[in-house]
């Protein structure tokens, strides 16, 4: 286990309801947003939380200087991730600033600890690692909602760190090229909602195709029912997948 510091909060139904976590299938990323403020005080805020009938909490707090803090048990809900928070162990991680970006220290604690936590329960960095936007929508983390190709980055990074290679300088910006180019490939489509896969663009069919023949894209009684985002992301993990 990476180093961390076990602090938690005192069981009560607002922050630590000791609820059973049965089966960990995702780890959700958040960020604090409140730039500037510390591990600590994020973890002192969620125990205050039980005096002031609010509900909020989350399993681990990664401080600006990549201190990380465990405030809950991993078998044990948080409540961070709305209706995620059944299957997920959240992570909250400070920022310098009001743009949400993390800094170098707080990324590479919240790297180790991904690893960590896909090794230990068995997650697939690509699909399995998520933001608090893929969930409910809230703009969290901030600044991965709005540079997305940040947060494929940081899973693939994650994904070669648990492969057990250590990226060089060289190996991560060659795979930040790979990643943009993908991007600009798919970058000032209209957004719609695609039904048929005639609908689809051409850069799509083929992965949508493949989803389709191997019955895991079903759609529902409008169709396919594929938004824009959902179509980027799916062409992303068919990617990464026939590279491999």
């Amino acid at each position: 286990m990476i180093e961390h510091r076990q602090t938690y909060l005192t069981p009560n139904k607002y922050s630590r309801p000791q609820t059973p976590l049965k089966k960990v299938t995702k780890i959700a990323v958040h960020y604090v947003g409140n730039a500037g403020s510390s591990a600590q005080g994020n973890r002192n805020y969620f125990e205050s939380l039980k005096d002031k009938h609010l509900y909020a909490s989350s399993h681990y707090i990664i401080g600006l200087n990549g201190e990380i803090i465990q405030c809950i048990p991993e078998n044990e809900i948080s409540y961070c991730t709305n209706q995620a928070n059944s299957y997920s162990i959240s992570i909250e991680c400070c920022h310098p600033k009001t743009d949400g970006k993390f800094n170098d220290k707080t990324l590479n604690s919240l790297i180790e600890l991904c690893v960590h936590l896909c090794k230990k329960y068995n997650l697939n960095p690509l699909t399995d690692i998520i933001r608090h936007y893929d969930v409910s929508g809230k703009k969290c983390p901030l600044y991965w909602v709005n540079n997305p190709k940040e947060f494929e980055l940081f899973k693939n990074t994650v994904k070669k760190r648990l492969e057990g290679d250590e990226l060089t300088m060289t190996q991560y910006n060659e795979l930040k090229q790979e990643i943009d180019t993908i991007f600009k490939e798919i970058d000032g489509i209209k957004p719609k909602t695609y039904s048929t896969i005639e609908e689809v663009p051409e850069w799509g069919k083929e992965a949508i195709s493949y989803y389709i023949n191997n019955n895991l894209l079903q759609g529902t009684d409008k169709g396919l029912n594929i938004d824009y985002n959902l179509l980027r992301l799916l062409v992303i993990l068919y990617r990464e997948k026939s590279s491999h």
